[in-house]
């Protein structure tokens, strides 16, 4: 069961969630890329036995290095839940440590929503919510933005759901 199922108030029902995007992991498939292009260079480019060997060395290392972040990345998006209820926004983020906002939507002032070239084509981008008299820490790399910030921004009566 999830956390924000866990949360939830008598009456309170979950309108919305969303996840990280999966562009979050690219830049460490962009690093085992480039140790896997590094080994075929390696094999490839060079008769040196030992020059072969230090690059190669250097490439499963780079691949290591590709797979750790590959690993915290997918914790990072496995960890994460953002969900708009009739009530509320809720963010929680973590396993072992959890660190986790909430906001009434009533105080919810603005959300605001910034999408590079990239993220319009593939889908994602950085939501912020902005309260009375507070703001969060943005919402990077999210799934589905504009349709995140419309259920946030939807006038839904306390105890009743909105279509999504």
């Amino acid at each position: 069961m999830s956390y924000v199922d866990k949360l939830l108030q008598p009456g309170e029902v979950v309108l919305a969630r969303t996840r990280l995007h999966w562009f979050i992991y690219l830049r460490a498939i962009v690093i085992v890329i480039v140790a896997l292009a590094v080994v075929a260079a390696s094999v490839f480019a060079t008769t040196d036995a030992d020059i072969r060997f230090y690059v190669q060395i250097a490439a499963a290392l780079l691949g290591l290095i590709g797979l750790w972040c590959l690993f915290i990345a997918w914790i990072r998006r496995w960890s994460t839940e953002l969900a708009v209820t009739n009530r509320r926004v809720i963010h929680k983020t973590g396993i072992l440590s959890r660190s986790t906002q909430e906001m009434n939507r009533e105080k919810v002032e603005s959300v605001d929503v910034v999408q590079s070239l990239p993220g319009r084509i593939f889908g994602y981008g950085t939501v912020l919510v902005r309260g009375v008299g507070s703001s969060w820490e943005p919402f990077v790399h999210i799934a589905d933005p504009l349709s995140f910030r419309s259920n946030i921004t939807a006038a839904a009566p306390v105890g009743t759901a909105s279509t999504i």
